[in-house]
């Protein structure tokens, strides 16, 4: 293979795809992504903002469902159940186990957990299909990496092997030490972490929008200060 052909490959590899496109363009849309200054609960300050709690509507979940679709489809990962931990989780999965049976034929179960364990009628604190076998977690982020070692007890307890984690946005981005939240929980862990898009595809949205790319310098700093 000439050298030619490798940087060709190479160039096609990091293309935004479409799905990813669409996911911003959603996200700007409705809110969910803004660019300013934000004290984050790190304390950073941080240049831009995601709150996936923004995406409210029936069409919102189509076309998020639709895009973590894709990203399962385009990692190749096998799994036998989605699991959307409490709350966000839960709608993303939903709309992810939708989107997969009628956008690709893949009709897989789903559940999701309650935050409190109820004490009458089914009771337990899992609701849906059974959480067993390979488990694929639907969430929004992966910040300080609580949620996704609290998910990781609930899917043990079920007897269940907790296989990988598709999320929304992967910020790129240190944790408490010199590696990201989401590298932690994948050491930690041992699980597979996808996701809809990263902070690389964040910059590359940017600096193919005239409108967007003058938040470039800003977020070029904050990657140089706190990426992972």
């Amino acid at each position: 293979m000439t050298r030619a052909v490798c940087l060709f490959l190479l160039e096609e590899e990091l293309k935004m795809q479409d799905y990813q496109r669409r996911f911003i363009e959603l996200a700007l849309d409705k809110g969910v992504l803004k660019f300013g200054s934000f004290i984050l609960k790190s304390g950073r300050v941080s240049p831009y903002f995601f709150n996936a709690g923004s995406f409210c509507t029936g069409a919102d979940l189509a076309v998020l469902g639709s895009c973590y679709a894709q990203a399962l489809i385009n990692s190749g990962l096998s799994f036998d159940v989605l699991f959307g931990p409490a709350y966000k989780g839960i709608p993303l999965a939903c709309a992810t186990a939708m989107a997969l049976a009628t956008e690709h034929g893949i009709n897989v179960p789903w559940c999701f957990n309650r935050k409190e364990i109820k004490d009458h009628g089914e009771g337990g604190s899992l609701v849906g299909a059974t959480l067993g076998g390979d488990v694929m977690l639907i969430d929004d982020v992966i910040t300080a990496g609580t949620a996704i070692h609290e998910a990781d007890g609930i899917i043990r307890k079920a007897g269940a092997n907790f296989k990988a984690a598709c999320i929304a946005l992967n910020r790129q981005e240190k944790g408490n030490g010199d590696i990201s939240a989401i590298d932690e929980a994948k050491g930690d862990l041992g699980i597979d972490i996808i996701s809809i898009i990263c902070f690389d595809d964040l910059m590359q949205y940017l600096n193919d929008d005239p409108l967007l790319k003058s938040h470039l310098p800003v977020m070029e700093r904050y990657r140089e200060a706190y990426g992972a």
